[in-house]
């Protein structure tokens, strides 16, 4: 969730931010849907206990394997008193253009009807080829240069040669984009959601960008429920630092 927290963070400097991890039950890829629904619905609760009365402005899920797997069981528990964004892998703009693109994403996001859905949707006849990225999320999950090496080397051989874009339908994947790039040779074109999850997080709550507020919001982390800190893994990239230099929330 690194990439999209850093990307509300930089939206507004102002905004508290409650990271639910869930370290004691990862990876979630290869989980059965009914599991991960459970994993979600978990780690949504336990944020929404820690925000005084209970009622969070906003559930993000920055995770599509949650997404495609949660968001329905999500929304009806929280709306519609408190909107529920999802992450959607970014299908539609990448293949806007016609030309072949590729999918990588989790097993389990991979194996999903959602992912299918979309595909057939906004990438039909045989445009798209989903790649089931084994192990790359846990691979940026250690930052474990070598793993991430091998992950990466592991899901571009099983991308076609003519892709010209790839979407990473994986938030953890986002984090390593600079790696990706580089291994398909800076062909394809990576399309990531970060960037629009926080854009529609703050229009459903009626607030507008203000990246130049005071940095005065805070940092809390959950894991599995408990309070924590940022894993150290996190601070192995961007992101997660620029998490790491806001205030604590106490």
């Amino acid at each position: 969730m690194l990439s999209t927290a850093a990307a509300l963070r930089a939206a507004r400097p102002d905004a508290d931010l409650i990271l639910s991890m869930d370290p004691d039950h990862m990876p979630w890829g290869p989980r059965g849907h009914d599991d991960v629904v459970a994993r979600v619905i978990a780690g949504a609760d336990a944020a929404a206990a820690a925000v005084p009365g209970g009622a969070p402005d906003a559930v993000v899920v920055p995770c599509n394997t949650a997404s495609v797997h949660g968001l329905v069981a999500l929304r009806s528990r929280f709306e519609p008193e408190v909107p529920v964004i999802g992450t959607v892998p970014p299908i539609k703009p990448a293949a806007e253009g016609g030309e072949p693109i590729a999918v990588w994403a989790t097993v389990a996001t991979t194996a999903s009807r959602y992912q299918g859905d979309l595909i057939a949707r906004y990438a039909p006849g045989g445009q798209a080829t989903p790649v089931a990225c084994v192990g790359l999320a846990e691979a940026v999950e250690s930052a474990d240069p070598d793993r991430v090496a091998e992950a990466v080397a592991y899901a571009a051989e099983r991308t076609p040669a003519d892709t010209r874009g790839v979407v990473l339908g994986c938030t953890h994947y986002d984090l390593v984009d600079a790696e990706i790039a580089a291994v398909l040779g800076g062909r394809p074109a990576l399309f990531t959601a970060a960037q629009a999850v926080a854009a529609q997080t703050l229009r459903r709550i009626g607030a507008e960008p203000a990246p130049g507020a005071a940095p005065t919001g805070t940092l809390r982390v959950l894991a599995s429920g408990r309070p924590s800190d940022l894993p150290k893994a996190a601070l192995a990239y961007p992101a997660g630092r620029a998490l790491a230099e806001g205030p604590t929330a106490d």
